[in-house]
């Protein structure tokens, strides 16, 4: 019988998960991440709702503390990015450092199964003319995660598996509905678990670093508002800025040295290239020449036509066709082949 180890966070996406695979004659055993310290919910109600399901699915149930990890390679990087004025992208660092990794990693050393699966809404294909395998978009493009999914490296893909990735997440609740999951109208979740326990980014971040009022200033220096903050604010952001103006204005710039918020029009906030650091190439081979992609610059962006330049090391160059709005320094840049992921990396500078 095909053993395989599946990611429970308590949520109706990881039971579909683990009832579909256990349905489908795999000897599953569920394994939940302690990410969080203190009574977030994700993880407080998130490890009993899971205990219940390998309950009623008659699995076992593991609990890994990794709450060490989580607040050394998330919270701490988090907070050290909105200090330095850059708005970091957790969610895919989190999925291969402390998620996906160590997973595989308990998987094969403590329970001896060499495969693991999610909830994640993203398919995996192998490719045997590279010898490669594939990172692909799921069917359902409103949950498509394979944007947070670029980092995985070939040894996490081929480890796993994603029993979502072919269906949309109607077909998901019926199927949960059907095994009477006690997760089938479970709310849907935050993308980010931190809010989810904080109520809202500004309220995590707030227990970290102190607000330290500023000001909201134009292109020209002219002060427009004051802030109480930067780490409160991101490239784009348009609501909250309180500043009664002619035309609508957007965060354009965040200058951590003279704590100040630079704001502008929309034009004045595209952005015609970026460089791209931390770069990992999942479904084909780093290239030596300039390539043709779409990229998405953030998770619910359209995948926009640029050239990409190959830099040394880990880095590379993104030439836009049309300048992009909303390119965030800290946030990912994940490069498409229709509906194949390239790679991607951290957007280093505009």
């Amino acid at each position: 019988m095909n053993k395989v180890v599946v990611g429970l966070s308590g949520g109706v996406d990881s039971s579909v998960a683990a009832a579909s695979l256990h349905h489908q004659g795999y000897e599953v055993v569920g394994l939940t991440l302690w990410l969080m310290k203190g009574k977030g919910q994700c993880c407080s109600e998130g490890m009993v709702d899971a205990a219940f399901i390998c309950e009623q699915l008659g699995i076992p149930h593991h609990i890994v503390d990794t709450r060490d990890v989580f607040q050394e390679h998330i919270i701490d990087y988090l907070v050290s990015g909105y200090e330095a004025g850059i708005t970091p992208l957790p969610c895919s660092q989190c999925n291969r450092t402390v998620k996906f990794g160590p997973m595989l990693k308990y998987s094969r050393e403590t329970l001896g199964i060499d495969k693991i699966a999610t909830g994640h809404y993203a398919r995996i294909h192998y490719d045997e003319a590279s010898g490669r395998y594939q990172l692909l978009r799921a069917v359902d493009p409103k949950k498509d995660q394979s944007y947070f999914l670029y980092d995985l490296t070939q040894d996490l893909l081929a480890g796993s598996v994603f029993p979502l990735g072919e269906q949309t997440k109607e077909e998901t609740r019926r199927i949960a509905a059907q095994f009477n999951l006690k997760t089938a109208d479970k709310p849907e979740s935050q993308d980010l678990c931190l809010i989810e326990a904080h109520g809202t980014m500004q309220k995590f971040l707030d227990k970290y670093i102190n607000q330290k009022e500023g000001d909201i200033v134009d292109q020209s220096g002219n002060i427009l508002g004051k802030h109480s903050g930067i780490h409160h604010y991101t490239i784009g952001q348009r609501k909250g800025l309180k500043i009664a103006h002619s035309e609508p204005l957007y965060v354009i710039q965040l200058d951590p040295v003279m704590n100040r918020v630079i704001v502008g029009d929309r034009i004045s906030g595209g952005c015609s290239e970026c460089t791209v650091a931390r770069v990992n190439w999942v479904s084909i081979p780093q290239p030596s020449t300039p390539i043709r992609t779409e990229v998405q610059v953030r998770y619910r962006s359209r995948p926009a036509p640029a050239n990409v330049i190959p830099l040394e090391g880990d880095r590379l160059k993104l030439v836009f066709d049309e300048p992009q709005f909303g390119v965030t320094p800290g946030q990912a840049a994940v490069l498409y082949d229709g509906e194949m992921v390239l790679g991607g990396g951290i957007i280093e500078r505009q």
